[in-house]
């Protein structure tokens, strides 16, 4: 038993995690109740048998997130606990990450939410104001209201309706993403509603208010244009935030930095920010998850053949001399021989390097598909058993048939090996663990999917949506751009969206005006008339 080590709460749990060899099993004995009463967490190592199956526990770092087992094809031992108070270290990053979600809250967007439900009020509250404070202040010199006045109240009580329904479906909405600058005609047009509500009271304030106006039909007339006014501004809101950016005036070059993936769209009249924006919801859904693990292999490539070459001195060293002296002008001369012999050899090098590129490539293929070969016999034959599972629990009670959650877990270890060994080949083994497998394999079952449908999301790379949010989600962007981020897109504009392992690089094209001219072609033009002589044997 190794003595207990003592770490302390909130990030440093993580950072202070032991690296544990096989066989050791990771217990957490004492933790609070909250994570924000968390003091202190002691962990221990209990020393197991050599031929236990327990994976592998490594530590992570800072930014990092906890390292799945790999050997999950071979070892599917699952180590469980009694105790209530049991913590796994998947336990502790999640605890982790909510605490850091929870205290990271944007102020901004309150604001914002605030500012747009006082002025939201404002607008809506200002008409029936005016209808009301008259009888409030001077109800014994108001004339009666006729029939013509009262069918005035109808229509600012539907008008408003309208509005309210109007500005619902425009501005309260999910927001999509938090910009770095604020959105200019959003801006523009909470200015201009204010600037309007307040001129309407200054208005209303001097030539109604002060005088005291008894003419009440005038009053509801006055309301009535406010509103028709209000719903005007409305109509201008959905030509600057909706139909303006439909009409697609650029074509925008996405690569990522890293592997070249490259994707075109067509763009409206958009801001820098917003036009990122567009292109980050395209990216998640078009573009391929990021693996690093298919570039470790071409940079190790790169490493090996720049690697040194190594010149040897078969002859013995020369002696140290002078600074002027035969030994010297030796040595001299011998140095450079051996950067010529280098210079020699690596280009040699470099002429025989495309040989072990295309060797490489095709060992790598033929082991490609010799596993995707063996992953689609072993999976077929796993569903072949679940069609027979099946026919034998129809004629069971129904209590007794299996869920497909139970079915997928009993034919999965069937199918594990080769599964874990084609995802290992294709760089693919960090996308899925046992468990989103699992799932998968339920899903497939519960909706009576055939085994090519199953293998789909594993022989081919899907988009990035497709897997889980903690392979693909980056907590934050940042927008890279030599031009202001509200300022609209232009021809040649460039600009980087940057997360923590690559970089979006965006290029910006104008499309073309296109000059279309018009060739009428005469009906008659293309009719002919074949006209045979007599003495012609036809």
């Amino acid at each position: 038993m190794q003595s207990p080590t003592v770490m302390e709460a909130g990030d440093e749990v993580l950072h202070s995690l032991p690296v544990m060899e096989m066989g050791d099993v990771f217990q957490v004995l004492e933790v609070c109740e909250t994570v924000e009463e968390i003091r202190e967490v002691i962990v221990t190592t209990i020393e197991e048998d050599s031929n236990t199956n327990s994976p592998p526990v490594t530590s992570s770092g800072a930014g990092t997130k906890p390292s799945q087992d790999d050997n999950w094809g071979e070892t599917t031992t699952a180590v469980t606990g009694t105790s209530e108070h049991s913590l796994s270290q998947e336990d502790i990053v999640r605890i982790t990450k909510d605490l850091e979600d929870s205290v990271g809250l944007d102020c901004r967007r309150y604001f914002t939410l605030t500012l747009a439900v006082i002025l939201g009020l404002l607008v809506f509250l200002t008409p029936l104001a005016f209808l009301v404070l008259p009888h409030l202040l001077w109800p014994e010199k108001l004339q009666s209201c006729g029939t013509a006045c009262e069918g005035l109240f109808i229509s600012v009580a539907f008008k408003l309706l309208i509005l309210l329904l109007a500005v619902w479906a425009l501005f309260f909405r999910q927001p999509r993403a938090g910009l770095p600058r604020v959105f200019v005609f959003r801006a523009l047009l909470t200015v201009l509603v204010l600037l309007f509500v307040v001129s309407y009271w200054l208005f209303y304030g001097v030539r109604i208010l002060d005088s005291q106006d008894e003419n009440y039909q005038g009053i509801v007339q006055y309301a009535v244009s406010l509103v028709d006014a209000l719903l005007f501004i409305h109509y201008l809101a959905i030509v600057l935030l909706e139909l303006r950016q439909l009409q697609p005036c650029f074509s925008v070059c996405v690569t990522r930095s890293t592997d070249g993936e490259m994707r075109h769209y067509n763009l409206g009249q958009l801001s820098i920010q917003r036009a990122a924006l567009a292109i980050l919801e395209h990216y998640y859904c078009d573009f391929p998850v990021h693996n690093p693990a298919l570039l470790s292999a071409s940079k190790s490539r790169a490493a090996k053949h720049l690697a040194g070459l190594k010149v040897y001195n078969v002859d013995g060293e020369f002696p140290a001399g002078p600074a002027e002296g035969p030994g010297n002008n030796a040595a001299a001369g011998l140095a450079h021989s051996q950067s010529r012999a280098m210079i020699a050899a690596a280009a040699r090098r470099r002429d025989t390097s495309h040989n072990e590129l295309y060797y490489e490539e095709a060992e790598h293929e033929r082991r490609v598909r010799k596993r995707k070969a063996r992953l689609v016999v072993a999976v077929e034959e796993a569903f072949t058993h679940i069609k027979r599972m099946q026919e034998e629990e129809q004629k069971k009670a129904p209590g007794d048939v299996m869920d497909p959650r139970e079915a997928a877990q009993a034919i999965f270890p069937s199918m594990a090996r080769a599964l874990q060994k084609y995802l290992r080949t294709t760089k693919q083994q960090h996308c899925h663990s046992m468990e989103s497998i699992q799932q998968h394999l339920a899903f497939c079952i519960t909706n009576n999917m055939t085994p090519k449908a199953f293998l789909e999301s594993y022989l081919t790379p899907g988009p990035t949506l497709q897997y889980s949010r903690d392979h693909w989600l980056a907590r934050q962007w940042t927008l890279s751009s030599e031009a202001s981020v509200t300022s609209g897109l232009k021809d040649g504009t460039v600009f980087l969206l940057k997360c923590v392992d690559f970089s979006l690089v965006v290029t910006t094209k104008k499309i073309p005006y296109i000059q279309m001219s018009e060739e009428y072609i005469d009906p008659k033009s293309h009719k002919f008339v074949l006209r045979l002589q007599s003495e012609t044997s036809v």
